[in-house]
């Protein structure tokens, strides 16, 4: 059985980066398979080993449901009755302290610690910065005509205001609060990552094995399928064919990829990615795909972005540091780390 959730504006504004190859799973007994539409503006699909459709059910909401919380709770944009999430944070926190849910302070935390071992490369607090190519990539693929860079002023105030010092957080109070009232944060490096991990997490203390979840960019997967065997995962070519570049056997792993290949604008030739390096202000231009495989999803989500603007000797290290293996494509080339596992039948 599917469960296909109402169609949300934005909804599919860049489409995965990971293929699933199923293998015909939907037809074998004891396999089911769902889809959503109303998380982190991708397409979500979870599939699941169970002995019964109602227990296949139950399991795909509970991590649905999960979720859907999260994506609420993390969303920048837009504001929900009875919730606290980021967008009121980002409204409020720069003049007073604001108590939000224990997920928020769970996520920030562990972003801050990330952005620490990456040298900074992942910047939760570069909101302000973000938002200026954000506004300039949707201007110019609405208006293509008119495609335009941000004010190179406007940067360099906002970088001004990205100090993750000026992120006060209070564990006993529960509470957020910016030192610099300009400061804006911007988790999309991270919060999908993190969600699907918190969910497979949640399933599986309640029990439960043998399921997938893809969300985008981010496949997890938690056990082994219904006949014994890992799961198949291909990594999709960044040249917009949809022809799989490689594929991967995983059981309770992470496939994450970051890409310069699904958001971007085009300025005068030149093509900027949705990636921006807070070093520099500007888009990252190095690498066309970063895929990270790693025990846990988060992690592998905050190593996609920061060794998306790393050089790879140095991503190495750090993918090193958690366990992860990690592969870098650019210009019809990859390299990978020593132990990422290559083509697989």
């Amino acid at each position: 059985m599917s469960a296909v959730c109402k169609r949300l504006p934005g909804i599919l504004a860049f489409a995965a980066c990971i293929l699933l190859l199923f293998g015909g799973c939907g037809k074998e007994q004891g396999s089911y398979r769902y889809t959503y539409l109303d998380v982190f503006d991708t397409v979500t699909g979870i599939t699941v080993y169970a002995p019964s459709q109602a227990e296949a059910d139950r399991l795909a909401e509970l991590i649905h449901e999960e979720l859907l919380t999260c994506h609420r709770l993390f969303d920048i944009y837009r504001e929900y009755d009875g919730m606290t999430n980021l967008c009121t944070v980002n409204r409020l926190a720069g003049t007073e302290a604001v108590v939000v849910d224990g997920r928020i302070l769970d996520l920030l935390e562990f972003a801050l610690e990330m952005g620490e071992a990456s040298g900074g490369k992942l910047n939760i607090c570069m909101g302000s910065l973000l938002a200026l190519w954000h506004d300039a990539r949707t201007a110019a693929n609405e208006h293509p005509e008119r495609a335009a860079l941000p004010q190179r002023e406007a940067v360099e105030e906002a970088m001004e205001h990205m100090s993750p010092s000026a992120l006060q957080l209070d564990r006993a109070a529960s509470t957020v609060r910016y030192l610099d009232p300009e400061l804006r944060l911007d988790v999309g490096a991270v919060a999908k990552g993190w969600a699907v991990q918190r969910a497979c997490e949640k399933a599986k203390a309640g029990g439960h094995t043998g399921f997938l979840v893809s969300a985008g960019g981010n496949v997890c997967t938690v056990g082994l399928k219904g006949d014994g065997s890992r799961w198949k995962v291909a990594l999709e070519r960044p040249d917009g064919s949809g022809q799989a570049l490689m594929t991967v056997r995983m059981a309770d792993c992470a496939a994450v990829t970051s890409g310069s290949y699904q958001r971007y604008f085009e300025v005068d030739g030149e093509r900027y990615c949705h990636i921006v390096d807070p070093d520099s202000g500007e888009p990252a231009g190095i690498y066309e795909m970063v895929t990270v495989l790693c025990p846990d999803s988060a992690v592998g989500d905050a190593l996609s972005t920061a060794l998306f603007l790393l050089p790879i000797e140095e991503g190495t290290a750090l993918a090193k540091a958690y366990s992860a293996e990690a592969l870098w494509y650019s210009e019809g080339q990859y390299v990978t780390t020593p132990g990422f596992p290559l083509s697989e039948d």
